[in-house]
């Protein structure tokens, strides 16, 4: 069973890549997704030092479109999420790239190849070039990504085993591009910050429970089975910006061997358990996006599949 490298050490850049297909192009896409592996190969040694990965991930209406089998289990469109206060949005969205590498260079000119070669079947509706703040913090000045699992724990978060047997090794992914308003967060104190994180800002300690604020981020972004076990994801968010658009924010991006997990967790964020606790950060930190793919596995990716 090979697996897209989904775990791997964080990289100090990224790209993002949403493409919808046009109606027709569904056999040349994929045709196409069989050489991506060998597309990044072709580009990561150039420079194999710098760990270029691309993951690939397919949307539920594209695949209806594109292959004669069952949709994996938990494949769907992704459903908006409506709060009192918030909402997170639903938006178009069939092919996900998810490029990472030491620099940039490399995520570029494989999304340039990609689109270039796709370029008559494809439109890019979100594209998002990301990269590393200093110690692996968000815009907002605070250290993203420190509830990660690691190593064997990651592997067994995101990847799908056998009780979807014909899709084990693959794995579900969300995507959301936040925007923040700056201006609003950084009036706040440190201390009103802290509140709606739950951690510390300087040294990323975790606030104790007996102290946090109940619609602090990390209170709600956390998911529990019935039996109180947490339930883990693995994201790899990157900040982005455009400084002249005035535009800052965080590329959300979860991986999961359920997208059910990720989806409640965005549940609590937005609507709250019980409803009308969402999450504080969601008051200066908005959604602009929202998608749902399957990932399938390497091997899957580079086999020829029955079309509709």
């Amino acid at each position: 069973m090979v697996v897209q490298q989904i775990v791997a050490r964080p990289t100090r850049t990224a790209m993002f890549l949403v493409l919808t297909v046009a109606p027709g192009s569904e056999g040349a896409v994929r045709e196409f997704i069989t050489n991506v592996s060998g597309l990044t190969r072709t580009v990561s040694f150039r420079v194999p030092d710098d760990q270029l990965i691309c993951v690939t991930g397919i949307g539920a209406h594209l695949w209806d479109r594109m292959f004669d089998l069952p949709r994996p289990r938990g494949l769907h469109p992704f459903q908006p999420i409506v709060g009192a206060n918030h909402t997170a949005v639903s938006t178009p969205g069939d092919l996900l790239f998810h490029l990472r590498a030491d620099s940039l260079d490399l995520c570029f000119e494989l999304a340039h190849l990609i689109t270039d070669a796709l370029k008559d079947h494809v439109t890019v509706v979100d594209e998002v070039h990301g990269f590393k703040f200093f110690d692996e913090r968000d815009l907002l000045g605070f250290v993203d990504g420190t509830e990660n699992p690691e190593a064997d724990d990651a592997v067994a978060a995101v990847t799908i085993g056998n009780d979807d047997e014909a899709y084990a090794g693959g794995s579900y992914v969300i995507v959301q591009r936040y925007l923040h308003d700056l201006d609003a967060w950084n009036a706040l104190s440190t201390e009103e910050q802290e509140r709606a994180i739950g951690r510390r800002k300087v040294n990323d300690l975790e606030i104790p429970d007996a102290d946090k604020a109940a619609d602090a981020h990390i209170a709600l972004a956390s998911v529990d089975d019935a039996d109180g076990n947490q339930q883990q994801i693995v994201r790899d968010n990157m900040p982005f910006g455009r400084i002249g658009a005035d535009e800052f924010g965080t590329y959300f991006i979860g991986y999961a061997k359920d997208p059910a997990i990720t989806e409640r967790m965005l549940h609590r964020m937005f609507v709250g358990e019980p409803p009308g606790t969402s999450d504080r950060i969601l008051d200066f930190s908005t959604p602009r996006t929202g998608s749902l793919y399957f990932v399938p596995s390497a091997a899957f990716l580079d086999e020829d599949h029955p079309a509709v």
